[in-house]
């Protein structure tokens, strides 16, 4: 990463981070939620630009679909059949979109299927934390800082590792700038996070159990950083945006928290207050 473009992301972050402690610690549930919509939408935006690119109307579908998910989720997320009506609806409206907006027939299949898979993709997993603040009580607001330690004190010990000890490529056919001693660098990263999350702003957590669940987030957490950037190749993109200066698109800042945010919240639901 150039130096100028480091010291822009350095200062978006320093800008950005206090803004959402805030949010989180500072102000009821539903103030987070709606951060959580907001990057649902424009991460959403960013998603369907690329699998539907060229095709506003279609690009709106797909992110008003992302958006209902969300809101479904969150405001009726308790009730089984209404959980079931919106899986049914993303599915059949994700099926029938490529048929009114046809394009090139080569591209269909894809369209299709993130149709149906994006909704899903950023409108139930980023939900989850949004759930988190409201779900857990007065602990919600320490489950969501640590999903978002996790995901991106992993990403920056990946950074780190990965530019002063990377030689060996992890997994270049996907992306040829991760390394295996970045891969150690963001497991590294993940455990900090719980270390801080057990001694500092979440004592509940217990320090055999934060770290597993830290090692085990943080490395899916990966895989999921992967996967977005597999789906940026696969469609001819370096950036998922310019939303974000110095980091290019928000979805390029969520993906790890995409996958990391719903193990957080499965831990917190099934084995904390299980």
């Amino acid at each position: 990463m150039p130096k100028s473009n480091l010291t822009i992301r350095i200062a978006t972050s320093v800008v950005a981070v206090p803004l959402l402690l805030w949010v989180i610690f500072g102000c009821p549930a539903w103030a987070w939620y709606l951060v959580v919509v907001v990057a649902v939408v424009v991460g959403s935006m960013e998603l369907f630009a690329m699998t539907h690119s060229g095709d506003p109307a279609a690009q709106a579908v797909g992110t008003a679909t992302s958006l209902g998910v969300s809101l479904g989720l969150y405001f009726f997320g308790r009730d089984a059949r209404a959980v079931l009506m919106v899986l049914l609806a993303v599915t059949v409206l994700g099926t029938l979109v490529p048929v009114w907006r046809l394009g090139e027939i080569r591209t269909a299949g894809l369209r299709m299927m993130a149709g149906i898979a994006g909704p899903l993709y950023l409108g139930a997993l980023l939900t989850t934390s949004g759930l988190l603040r409201r779900d857990l009580g007065a602990d919600g607001s320490g489950y969501v800082l640590l999903s978002l330690g996790i995901a991106w004190l992993a990403d920056t010990g990946g950074y780190f590792f990965g530019r002063f000890l990377g030689r060996t490529k992890l997994y270049p056919a996907v992306s040829p700038q991760k390394t295996q001693a970045g891969f150690v660098g963001a497991l590294v990263g993940a455990v900090l996070a719980a270390l801080a999350a057990h001694y500092w702003f979440l004592p509940r957590l217990p320090l055999p159990s934060g770290l597993v669940l830290a090692v085990v987030a943080g490395a899916l957490g990966q895989l999921g950083d992967l996967s977005e950037s597999l789906l940026k190749r696969s469609t001819g993109n370096k950036d998922s945006g310019r939303v974000l200066p110095g980091h290019g698109g928000l979805l390029d800042r969520i993906d790890a928290l995409l996958i990391v945010s719903p193990i957080v919240y499965a831990y917190a639901i099934w084995i904390d207050r299980g």
